[in-house]
């Protein structure tokens, strides 16, 4: 049975995907950068100490899964600024460069790492935000967080386009506004209902449908 990989999963909603898989009997890897949490209660085979940022931590990763196929990598790791215009100083400024690194550029390395584990029909789904559309933006504000989940859509779509000729499908992922910690516990769902959709969705995903941008529930959100 191939493994279903998740990134960040000690919590909020990576926790909820894992707890789901493992319950519906699938086997899964997840990582934590600290604190296992809820995992330790899962069945999943955890690899703590996973900061996605830090190179020695994405070779570690990479080490450790060498023999592994996945099916699907969901890549669920990211943080929430708030700063808003007339109040970009140095502090702000230092917050909107951590959200590119931690929400953006971290994914793209991780991914580069896992490359050599992917396999033809291997599917790779990334945690963003409808706050990175665009042309959805009717409301301004969280500079960096609009900035970097907009980047990481740009990223997502050239590695769907990158990927395509091995055979392996690439999907933008919003949950939706969910109930977490990141959210300060606001939101419209919990992250039980964000995770059923993020895995139906990681489900259909295929190379007829990579490289495009989902809401959780199905609806295809525009860029």
């Amino acid at each position: 049975m191939a493994a279903k990989l998740v990134l960040g999963a000690n919590r909020g909603i990576g926790l909820a995907v894992v707890e789901q898989l493992c319950a519906a009997g699938h086997q899964v890897i997840a990582t934590c950068r600290g604190e296992r949490g809820g995992l330790e209660q899962t069945g999943a085979t955890v690899i703590d100490g996973i900061d996605l940022s830090e190179k020695d931590d994405r070779q570690r990763l990479g080490a450790e899964l060498r023999t592994t196929t996945p099916d699907w990598i969901l890549v669920n790791a990211g943080v929430l600024g708030s700063e808003q215009l007339g109040a970009i100083d140095g502090d702000a400024a230092q917050s909107i460069r951590r959200q590119f690194e931690i929400n953006a550029l971290a994914p793209l390395l991780t991914i580069q790492a896992l490359c050599p584990l992917l396999a033809v029909g291997s599917r790779v789904g990334i945690l963003t935000s409808r706050m990175g559309s665009i042309s959805d933006n009717g409301s301004g504000g969280y500079y960096g967080y609009r900035m970097s989940k907009a980047a990481v859509n740009a990223m997502g779509r050239s590695l769907a386009m990158d990927l395509r000729d091995q055979g392996v499908a690439v999907a933008l992922l919003h949950p939706g506004f969910v109930r977490t910690r990141m959210t300060g516990g606001q939101g419209e769902i919990e992250p039980a209902q964000a995770a059923q959709g993020l895995i139906a969705r990681m489900d259909a995903l295929d190379i007829a449908s990579t490289g495009r941008f989902w809401h959780a529930n199905g609806q295809e959100l525009p860029w």
